[in-house]
């Protein structure tokens, strides 16, 4: 037990260091050629015990100059953990395991002992050293930093006796605990689950010993433990009596003490010997081991020189290799987090559902069921507490930090949920994505993550309602999914209108002063001295001005530093609103008369259409979000070329608003299944994902055999189409399944149905019956089974069921995908069953996910703008050319010579056709594909031409869904919701 180990060497013990605060120690020992270890020289640790077992030769029986067994034992041990952790380094070149002892008082000597035999074995080892008087508490305090530490691996206590409470031994993590000290730990090993357990080393060493040692066979034995106490006590006597030993647990003031001496074979002695027990009480020809310190110090043999046991073992030698064997049980400790690293089944408390009939709205079916703490549920996915930020009782942010310590874990498997040609309804595809990760998890026991966008607070307010799902497949809480969530969204509004109100500041101050009064006030003099900032210098060097000091720059350096000349004309950045309002898609700024007169013609954007939420979507980590806010280009200059945020001094500022923005939201679903909520960029003038790092942190918890399931914004040839070609490219992340989600009024539709209107009943084509409509509209499936085809991914088609289709259609709309090329095609009834409802279409996307993926691009992003607008309005959509206007030319042109021309496609176009026509249903074919204009989003990295108009501020109808929205203000639950 580590409470004695600062005892067991006291000889051997070096002048003590003062204590003080904690601090960690890196003990700089190096092992000696001698194979034991040591600090100081000679033959170390091992060589000193040679000196004293030769001086106390006598008492053991031994030859004066003989080492004990006991040696040999440490060698093989340390021996065969160095083998074990060179092979797992050899598949994990990086693994190091770090065992951490915490210390209080002034013991010295164990940290050489511990140090030497870690080198030896070729891990790693810090002291956390205490002041003696720590308080419990101040101990424990250690205890919990060290357990969420992810970079120690094993935790051994050093404290006094009486600081070894049950509240301290608990406080430690049992897969951490490599003393065996905890109740979880000695449970196990009473149990009979020693290979799940850490045994203390202690213990094991008094075995060994005896066994190898002393060549003692302990079956049948009669064995009596004096003056031990706790943990130690405990494993003593489990591992005696596996061994087929007779037992005996005294203390040394136990009346019967000594008949229980005069009947052992063998004693332990767990704790020093009371100066009034006679050591005559033990029968000659019994073996002791001692495991305390005043034997070694030489009262036995002065003592009582006539008493000869058959073996004496002291407590150096259970020292050293209790020492060796906590190795051992760090290397193991570091074998287990590497297997967890690579995949653990999480033990997921999944919540019931209950589904009624009818179904009833989504927000009663979402209040009737009572989330997770988000604590729990990050725990039960393999978070830890310092990787989150809780947000309320059941949102969290998740820190990036999780992504360097699960590096070396294998991802998952990567499926895409995408659609066919929707109606304006929308045809499911999040529910279908909660519903698959709901079976997968709740009913298939298999890891799973559901990445989602979030959603814009417009259309909650406007017509569409909101995004969290259906039915019995939603995330949970939806209100709060749908309203606020951890304010992503206000700081993209506040960082992009900063950003706007910089463009416009700098045109303004720009025409109003002169160079050297705009450069005094861009680099003012404070208490003396005037400075660059560290963004302004970034500016001098773009300049190509190699100077530091202000007061060195010549009037036209200071002219070329001071002023940016934008062209208001070529302004392409707005300002933007969550709201849906109409009467901001075109407005004039600058009226008031502190402006000077300069105004200009602007317009206001829905907030998730900034390219800051592109960013947000598309970076990977801190420093590479700030690159690409940096690179933004707002407008051009008077000779062309690109003004960035960069130019503007502003990058700094805007990813202080977003650092916090950058960590995905952890929520769940209605079974308690975990779910990303990140980033919400449009789906037409950007590429409609979520993020990258929510897909790269999901794919690292669910582990190699897990999946994740996300989904792409509108029909498989927008969504899908820019989720490969752009998501992925950024991502480096390879898909292996392609989900496509269809229903019956859909294809109903491509089929010649009338026209869908939001908030108008369906006519009753959709609603009864009609194989005819069915059958013609497949081909639009089959079409976007064919455009997921051509970037080698097999296609599962997920028929999203209604209550108003047949089995009669169900069938037909299966068949006919099957024979278009889908691996599987499956009726889903998640919305009305929940996961049970979707069972069968995990067990398809599972199958699917194990053959071959044979993902690649549909186009070299280094062929020019045009031939890859081309490729995609050909491939894709099914064009037979394109069209440029003269201002998509000249853009362009513009962009390809300022160097953006590499960059890969994002089109905005309608989502209500393959074509760019919304009326044009089914497959158009034989159309003319007309580009009105091209811009640019070179923060987030792609060129958006614009497929004839393209609003980018949504309105409200005429009875927007805010009639129906209310809040009790007595229990303060939000109504109308949907």
């Amino acid at each position: 037990m580590s409470a004695r180990l600062p005892l067991f060497l006291r000889q051997l013990r070096r002048p003590p260091q003062p204590a003080g605060p904690p601090r960690r120690l890196r003990m700089p020992c190096r092992a000696s050629s001698g194979g034991g270890g040591g600090c100081g020289g000679g033959e170390g640790l091992l060589g000193q015990r040679r000196q004293q077992n030769a001086q106390a030769g006598s008492s053991r029986g031994r030859g004066s100059g003989a080492p004990p067994a006991g040696n040999s034992i440490v060698r093989e041990v340390i021996q065969n953990s160095k083998e074990v952790l060179s092979l797992l380094q050899e598949k994990n070149p990086a693994f190091m395991p770090v065992l951490a002892i915490i210390q209080a008082g002034d013991e010295n000597l164990m940290q050489e002992v511990n140090q030497n035999l870690a080198e030896e074995a070729g891990l790693n080892i810090t002291h956390i050293c205490l002041p003696p008087e720590s308080s419990e508490d101040e101990i424990i305090d250690e205890i919990l930093k060290i357990n969420e530490d992810t970079r120690v691996h094993g935790l051994a206590l050093q404290i006094s006796e009486n600081s070894f409470s049950n509240k301290v031994l608990n406080a430690l993590k049992p897969e951490k605990d490599v003393d065996g000290v905890t109740d979880i730990n000695l449970g196990k090993l009473v149990r009979g689950d020693a290979h799940e357990c850490f045994v203390s080393p202690v213990a094991r060493a008094i075995i060994e010993l005896l066994e190898k040692s002393a060549g003692v066979n302990l079956d049948g034995k009669k064995i009596l433990v004096v003056g031990a106490h706790g943990s130690l006590e405990a494993a003593l006597q489990c591992l005696f009596q596996r061994k087929g030993s007779m037992t005996m647990s005294s203390q040394w003031e136990t009346p019967q003490l000594q008949s229980k001496l005069h009947e052992a074979d063998i004693v332990v002695l767990g704790s020093p010997k009371p100066e009034d027990i006679p050591l005559s009480w033990i029968q000659p020809g019994t073996t002791v081991l001692n495991c305390s310190h005043d034997i070694l110090s030489g009262k036995l043999g002065c003592g009582s020189p006539s008493i000869h046991f058959s073996g004496l073992i002291a407590e150096d030698e259970v020292s050293l290799l209790a020492a060796a064997l906590r190795i051992q049980n760090m290397v193991s400790s570091g074998r287990r987090w590497l297997r967890e690293q690579q995949y653990t089944r999480w033990r997921l408390h999944c919540l019931k559902l209950q589904p009624l009939s009818p179904v009833p709205s989504d927000i009663e079916i979402s209040r009737a069921q009572t989330p997770k703490a988000v604590d729990v549920l990050a725990k039960e996915i393999g978070l830890l507490a310092d990787e989150i930020e809780i947000y309320g009782k059941s949102k969290a942010k998740v820190r990036l930090s999780l992504l360097e310590r699960l590096k070396d874990r294998a991802d998952g498997k990567y499926v895409l949920v995408a659609g066919i040609t929707p109606t304006p309804l929308g045809e499911g595809k999040s529910t279908v994505t909660i519903g698959l990760v709901q079976a997968l998890t709740a009913h298939l026991n298999i890891n799973s993550f559901a990445c989602l966008r979030q959603p814009s607070q417009g259309p909650t307010f406007g017509v569409k309602g909101g995004a969290a799902g259906g039915g019995y497949a939603q995330v949970i809480p939806m209100e709060e999914f749908n309203l606020h969530l951890t304010g992503d969204i206000h700081a993209i509004t506040a960082a992009n209108n900063l950003l706007a109100a910089a463009i416009d500041t700098r045109i303004l101050h720009e025409n109003t002063q002169t160079d050297k009064a705009l450069y005094n006030r861009l680099v003012p003099l404070a208490n003396g001295v005037r400075e660059f900032s560290k963004i302004q210098l970034a500016r001098l060097k773009k300049l190509g001005i190699n100077k530091t000091d202000p007061s060195t720059l010549t009037e036209e350096e200071v002219r070329k530093f001071s002023r940016l000349n934008i062209d208001p004309s070529t302004i392409t950045w707005q300002r933007v609103l969550d709201t849906n309002d109409r009467f901001l898609r075109k407005v004039t700024i600058g009226q008031a008369h502190t402006e000077k007169g300069y105004s200009r013609q602007a317009q206001f954007d829905i907030a998730v259409a900034s390219e800051i939420m592109a960013v947000l979507a598309l970076t990977d980590s801190l420093t590479d979000m700030k690159d690409r806010l940096g690179r933004m280009v707002v407008a051009s200059d008077e000779s062309g070329q690109p003004v960035t945020a960069e130019d503007l001094g502003v990058t700094g500022a805007l990813t202080v608003l977003m650092k916090d923005a950058i960590k995905p939201n952890l929520m769940q679903t209605l079974e308690g299944t975990p779910v990303f909520v990140h980033a919400g960029p449009f789906a037409n003038i950007a590429h409609g994902n979520s993020s990258v790092l929510a897909d790269k942190i999901a794919l690292k918890l669910v582990g190699e055999e897990g999946f994740v399931v996300t989904e792409a914004g509108f029909g498989a040839d927008i969504g899908m189409e820019k989720f490969f070609n752009i998501k992925c490219r950024a991502s480096g992340l390879v898909p292996n399944v392609v989900v496509l989600v269809a229903t019956v009024r859909a294809l109903k539709m491509h089929g010649g149905g009338p026209s869908v209107t939001a908030g108008v009943p369906l006519k009753r084509e959709y609603t009864e019956e009609n194989i005819q409509l069915v059958a013609d509209g497949c081909c639009n499936l089959q079409k976007q089974i064919q455009i997921a085809q051509l970037f080698g991914v097999p296609v599962v088609v997920a028929l999203n069921v209604f209550k108003t289709d047949t089995r009669a259609e169900i069938d037909l709309v299966c068949e006919l995908a099957k024979r278009a090329g889908a691996f599987d095609a499956v009726p889903c009834y998640h919305w009305s069953m929940g996961g049970k409802g979707s069972v069968d279409l995990a067990w398809a996307v599972r199958e699917a996910a194990s053959k071959r993926s044979r993902f690649q691009f549909l186009y070299d992003v280094q062929l020019p703008i045009v031939e890859k607008i081309r490729t995609i309005a050909q491939a894709v959509y099914g064009a037979r050319d394109i069209e440029l206007s003269p201002e998509a030319q000249s853009k362009i042109d513009r962009y390809t010579e300022q160097g953006f021309g590499n960059l890969p496609i994002c089109m905005a176009k309608t989502h209500l056709s393959l074509s760019h026509q919304p009326d044009m249903k089914g497959v158009p074919r034989d159309f003319i594909l007309p580009i009105s204009d091209v811009r640019a989003s070179i923060g987030a990295g792609f060129i958006y031409p614009l497929v004839g108009t393209m609003s980018t501020m949504p309105g409200l109808p005429t009875r927007p869904c805010f009639y129906d929205i209310d809040l009790d203000t007595e229990t303060e639950q939000v109504k109308g919701l949907f």
